[in-house]
């Protein structure tokens, strides 16, 4: 875990409230290396999902550089960030974001649909998917017959049915129990020391937190020791 996967220069992102200027992140500096298990912890308002949101290219800095594996995310337009984004980072989410009308399978492949595979290919990569992540067999099932955990695998197995190097995660077990929660974490973990996967993972628990391979804290904008 040695070569700089993602890297973080100055970084600055305001936002106009009104007449004020709100500064949200404030000449931040980050290397992340390839592989890495990264947590980010620091109160509401500190930056974190909006790091997190710069690093996964949705969103752009007001100033300063985010270079991935030496692509400029800061000198993308919207077109191509999309392109980059589908091929490059899966996301997961605190409340799953399953479409309630489609099975399990559907969910996992709906990433898919914007590339030039087959049906058949897709297919190959959703069960891929799906049983990297153990739940395989509730492909035909909907969300509202499946249970939090399990809801949170299909979010899994859709983040990664593109294979991309990176993973970024916003609170992944904040709607979960703790038992479920520790599973969740688990695969996280599976995913990155037996996959290869780098994740960077926002979360305000610290309990969650351990799991990660390195914790960073944000307070206003800044990162703390």
């Amino acid at each position: 875990m040695t070569e700089t996967l993602i890297k973080v220069e100055n970084v600055n992102k305001t936002y106009q409230r009104g007449g004020e200027t709100l500064t949200v992140l404030d000449g931040l500096n980050l290397d992340v290396p390839n592989q890495d298990f990264l947590a980010l912890m620091g109160p509401s308002g500190s930056g974190k999902s909006t790091l997190l949101n710069l690093m996964g290219g949705l969103d752009t800095p007001t100033s300063g550089g985010i270079g991935i594996n030496g692509v400029q995310l800061d000198q993308m337009n919207a077109k191509q960030l999309s392109s980059w984004r589908s091929s490059n980072v899966g996301f997961i989410f605190q409340f799953y974001n399953l479409l309630p009308v489609l099975t399990a399978d559907k969910n996992v492949e709906l990433p898919l649909l914007l590339t030039n595979l087959s049906k058949s290919q897709r297919r190959d990569h959703v069960l891929t998917a799906m049983k990297a992540v153990g739940i395989d067999d509730r492909s035909d099932h909907k969300p509202n017959e499946l249970s939090g955990g399990q809801q949170q695998r299909v979010a899994i197995a859709r983040a990664l049915v593109s294979d991309p190097d990176i993973l970024v995660c916003d609170e992944p077990t904040g709607d979960l129990d703790r038992n479920t929660a520790t599973e969740i974490l688990e695969l996280l973990k599976i995913l990155n020391e037996d996959h290869g996967k780098t994740i960077i993972m926002v979360t305000h628990d610290p309990v969650a937190a351990e799991s990660a391979k390195r914790v960073l804290h944000l307070d206003k904008g800044k990162l703390t020791d």
